[in-house]
């Protein structure tokens, strides 16, 4: 694949070295918070999507602006082909992660939620749905259905064929879609069965939680070896519900719940004696609870102090 291959305009006359570096850096800033959002869903992980970025300013910082007629597609084209070649290094580390893997959560900012496709797009539900594709499946996706990118742009991205892009989206699409949230939940949805959830474990009430959780609940639990964690899916809402109280019960800890906004959509901060433990994101549907999804790896945690922006364009 030749990064080089982007349309030119014509003779440009070539500008003085500084200028070019500082027109080049200003192109980058400009686009930098689409680069990492393009990046991290893809990855699902912060801290490689960060190191995507650096390799893309390194890439970026060597081409010829005389010949690069659209600077955005093209800083996202080379962003897309660095992810891929992260996403498939990351298969091999997921192959011996400890327990079960959850992507990196964010603090997102305020304009994340407002903007109903950005956040469907980041949320925990949907990430974990896009981990079930391939690498290339998952980046046409990314840039198809959340970007709008046009075909031909994601062929160059990828290395494949107009005609195949097609294929490869039509097909992922169909993978999304029976996999993801029937319908999108409103954030006051989102936020009532939460602010539930939250006064049943505060209480340690096992009704109470069996009152907000689907009878087919699912929670995922990761500790990556370094908290502890369940070992694998727990499912079905007695089996949650148990887990939660009995777990609370034995440890004999003061936990304390925050509402928050991770990825877009509400989630909770808890902390022990203070100290941040792990945050919980949920996927709700026709008002209860189906998806928990419990990030206490302290890796995954360094994103949630401090909003993160993203966005779509």
């Amino acid at each position: 694949m030749n990064e080089r291959s982007e349309p030119t305009t014509g003779p440009v006359e070539p500008p003085a070295q500084g200028d070019r570096t500082d027109s080049a850096t200003e192109t980058f800033v400009a686009h930098r918070n689409l680069l990492f959002t393009v990046a991290y869903e893809m990855l699902g992980s912060a801290a490689d999507a960060e190191d995507v970025l650096q390799e893309t300013w390194l890439r970026w910082m060597k081409i010829d602006l005389g010949q690069v007629r659209d600077r955005r597609a093209y800083l996202v084209r080379i962003t897309t082909r660095r992810s891929l070649d992260r996403l498939r290094t990351m298969r091999r580390r997921k192959e011996v992660y400890v327990g079960p893997w959850l992507p990196e959560p964010l603090l997102t900012t305020p304009d994340v939620a407002e903007d109903v496709e950005l956040a469907e797009s980041v949320s925990m539900a949907l990430m974990l749905v896009l981990e079930t594709l391939s690498p290339t499946e998952r980046a046409v996706f990314v840039l198809r259905e959340v970007f709008d990118v046009g075909y031909e742009e994601i062929a160059a991205a990828v290395g494949k064929s107009p005609v195949t892009v097609r294929q490869i989206a039509h097909r992922a699409r169909r993978h999304v879609d029976a996999r993801r949230p029937r319908e999108a939940v409103s954030p006051s949805e989102a936020r009532a069965a939460l602010e539930s959830f939250q006064r049943a474990l505060d209480t340690r009430n096992l009704q109470g939680l069996l009152d907000v959780l689907a009878p087919d609940v699912v929670l995922i639990s990761d500790g990556g070896g370094i908290k502890q964690a369940a070992p694998r899916p727990v499912i079905g809402a007695g089996k949650v519900a148990r887990m939660i109280v009995d777990g609370l019960g034995k440890a004999g800890i003061a936990l304390t719940g925050e509402a928050t906004v991770v990825n877009g959509n509400p989630a909770l901060l808890l902390r022990v004696d203070g100290e941040i433990d792990g945050v919980i994101a949920v996927r709700v549907e026709d008002a209860r609870i189906t998806g928990l999804y419990y990030v206490r790896n302290p890796r995954k945690l360094t994103r949630i102090a401090i909003e993160n922006p993203l966005t779509l364009k």
